[in-house]
């Protein structure tokens, strides 16, 4: 059996695909088969998630316009792989928290997400966003330099008596 298949076979039993598809026939997108053993539902307008293309188990939204490239593929089909590694919907929760943790870290939600890294950034369409400093995070990193200035200078002391 070919990892595609398993993949799918997987996400079929952990319900990720069957939501995909039924998000697809409320959203009125029609679905054909796709490149990498994925489903494509087509014509997705609405404006969340953001980005050319998105993926519910084995079924990739994409959106009117140009033609999705191999390299967007291979992004998706990658994501339909997490799906099954996360047992399916978890993935959906742990995805939203690595967004809002790369957001935090970077002001975007893809640079830092590790799914989105382990799907290819570049494939993806994205681009790296370097680690900032947020507000609040520079005073933290502060206040508890601070303390161990003064817990290195009180040891110092303490070992000069």
């Amino acid at each position: 059996m070919s990892a595609a298949r398993a993949r799918g076979l997987w996400n079929l039993v952990n319900l990720s695909t069957p939501l995909g598809v039924a998000g697809a026939v409320v959203a009125g997108c029609p679905l054909r088969p796709g490149p990498h053993g994925l489903m494509r539902a087509e014509g997705w307008r609405h404006a969340f998630p953001g980005g050319a293309a998105f993926t519910v188990g084995d079924v990739v939204f994409t959106r009117p316009g140009p033609e999705v490239t191999e390299e967007l593929w291979r992004h998706e089909g990658a994501h339909a792989a997490q799906y099954a590694l996360c047992l399916g919907l978890p993935f959906l929760p742990l995805y939203g928290l690595a967004a809002a943790w790369s957001t935090w870290r970077t002001g975007d939600p893809a640079s830092r997400n590790p799914f989105e890294r382990g799907a290819g950034l570049v494939r993806g369409g994205y681009v790296q966003r370097a680690v900032r400093r947020g507000p609040g995070r520079g005073r933290v990193r502060a206040a508890l330099g601070d303390r161990r200035d003064a817990a290195q200078a009180a040891r110092g002391a303490g070992g000069a008596t």
